[in-house]
């Protein structure tokens, strides 16, 4: 009996965790904001924490939040989201350097501040990038799996299958052929104990 050892990802993985919690964040997180500024208007703008925030601002991080549910129910999907954390919230940090004045030339200057970010917001941005980087590389827990493989039998010879044939056919049965001589006297008269022709018998 020969054994396989497979690997194979074991139930859920923390970076599905992760992503699902980090989901849960981002909407709670949105969900506050709303309660600061309204949905009306979407030129009111309030703190969360010290983070600036308007109404767009907080519907992104819904966005995000759900997006990172749904992305949760996959380990391969999880580390998706991630790099897409990554991407997105490292771009924004860049962006957001500019429209603070840290970086001396701004050349989405007339955009303006959409998402009306602050300093707070910039390096709350860089820690998510990070954090999605961490996502998108953390390995898979994994377990070692053994099998066993089926015996299969060994295919017989040629020579071996025409012997059974030979054995398994049938062979004619030989029918004893009638003495078609005539049977004379003597015959008739033979004695069974000394197999001899008795002549007095003999019947002329």
């Amino acid at each position: 009996m020969t054994h396989r050892v497979t690997v194979k990802v074991a139930g859920l993985q923390p970076v599905q965790l992760l992503a699902g919690l980090a989901g849960i964040a981002f909407i709670v997180f949105g969900v506050v904001g709303f309660t600061r500024t309204g949905v009306g208007d979407w030129a009111a703008q309030s703190y969360v924490l010290g983070f600036s925030v308007n109404p767009l601002h907080n519907l992104v991080m819904v966005a995000i939040g759900v997006l990172g549910l749904l992305m949760a129910l996959g380990s391969g999907l999880a580390r998706l989201y991630g790099w897409l954390l990554f991407a997105g919230f490292a771009a924004l940090f860049v962006w957001d350097l500019m429209i603070t004045g840290i970086l001396a030339q701004n050349p989405a200057e007339q955009y303006g501040n959409p998402l009306a970010v602050n300093t707070n917001d910039n390096w709350l941005h860089l820690g998510l990038a990070v954090f999605g980087l961490l996502l998108a590389v953390m390995p898979a827990r994994r377990k070692l799996i053994e099998e066993e493989e089926p015996v299969v039998p060994e295919p017989r010879s040629e020579a071996f299958r025409d012997e059974r044939v030979r054995d398994e056919r049938v062979e004619p049965a030989v029918t004893p052929v009638a003495n078609t001589q005539p049977i004379t006297k003597e015959h008739a008269v033979v004695d069974p104990k000394t197999e001899r022709v008795s002549k007095d018998k003999i019947k002329h």
